[in-house]
């Protein structure tokens, strides 16, 4: 069984951070910071520039100040903690980076006040630099400054979205990551991240979606998702594209309307919440799409997705209509 963390990284490509600019990105290009992929050494490989290296890598500084990288995260989010990764970096790590942050409603410029995130902290080589940082609040955008120069190899900033409707129809994909759904707990996830199942737009490989071993014994493989926010289902689409030889036989979904439920219970109570969509054939590389099979449950918090026997599934989405809540405050900037 696989526990999840429940603060998701929203500088992850994958969620759509994007690295909008850096001081200089000579030996390595900024969007590898971004990576949801870990990164790798690769011996021997070498392009026009020199060493290839996957991260994001500035030429050494032959002058004063100090490189900076600038990101928008994939939502607007409440930060925790930050990962500054410089794996595979020995000899060409920064000596120190901190992290600077905004709240706004385009992109940075010129004219734009960072507010101090993480002050100037010492680096390891070739180490997860692991940082809390303080609650100051939803951001929008980080810098990331690195002094004097050198290579970071991926950016991970692990936090809770704000979430954010959307659906001309009224109806909001309450399980999706930007809306703060979160995949809590699966049984096994061999090939792939349950995560994944949660990501916006398709996944273009398999690797990019949650998919199991295969199965050996009697049962099946699940996952349990927490909505963003409780709300009435509506619509569910269950998308297996890239999955082909390998996709589940059928689905079906439980759920339930317990937001307090302690993390502890609930694998053991998921086994008796009510039935929100009876078991379905899928079919290979297919994007299945249910209405009126969905059973009249009222507001549920939680949903268990249960694929028969094992395989893989590419996204799962759960439109509903979420239920009033109180929408956090604005950070710095709004």
């Amino acid at each position: 069984m696989i526990v999840y963390d429940s603060a998701l990284n929203v500088a992850s490509a994958a969620m759509g951070a994007v690295a909008l600019s850096a001081s200089d990105e000579f030996f390595g290009r900024r969007d590898r910071l971004l990576s949801h992929i870990d990164p790798v050494f690769i011996p021997g490989k070498y392009d026009d520039n020199g060493k290839w290296m996957d991260g994001w890598e500035s030429r050494r500084k032959r002058g004063p100040g100090h490189d900076w990288c600038i990101v928008r995260l994939a939502c607007p989010a409440l930060l925790q903690r930050a990962d500054i990764d410089t794996s595979h970096f020995t000899g060409n790590y920064p000596k120190a980076a901190g992290l600077e942050a905004a709240c706004l409603s385009g992109d940075p410029d010129e004219a734009t006040v960072w507010m101090p995130l993480l002050d100037p902290v010492e680096l390891a080589g070739n180490s997860h630099n692991i940082h809390s940082l303080p609650d100051c609040g939803v951001v929008t955008h980080i810098r990331l400054n690195i002094y004097p120069d050198g290579g970071v190899a991926r950016l991970r900033l692990f936090g809770t979205p704000r979430p954010v409707r959307n659906g001309g129809d009224g109806l909001v994909d309450l399980a999706a990551t930007l809306n703060g759904g979160r995949a809590l707990v699966c049984n096994d996830a061999h090939f792939g991240d349950a995560r994944n199942l949660l990501l916006p737009g398709v996944g273009a490989r398999m690797e990019d979606g949650w998919e199991t071993a295969r199965r050996r014994e009697p049962g099946n493989d699940w996952a349990i998702i927490a909505l963003g926010q409780a709300g009435i289902i509506e619509r569910i689409e269950v998308d297996t594209h890239q999955f082909k030889g390998n996709y589940p036989d059928s689905c079906s979904l439980q759920a339930a309307f317990a937001p307090d439920l302690p993390a502890a219970a609930l694998v053991p109570q998921s086994l008796f919440w009510q039935e929100l969509l009876p078991s379905q054939k899928l079919s290979p590389h297919s994007l299945h799409s249910f209405s009126d099979q969905i059973a009249a449950l009222g507001p549920v918090s939680h949903v268990r997705f249960n694929v028969f026997p094992d395989g893989g599934v590419n996204r799962l989405r759960l439109f509903g209509r979420p239920l009033p809540q109180v929408v956090p405050e604005q950070g710095p900037g709004q």
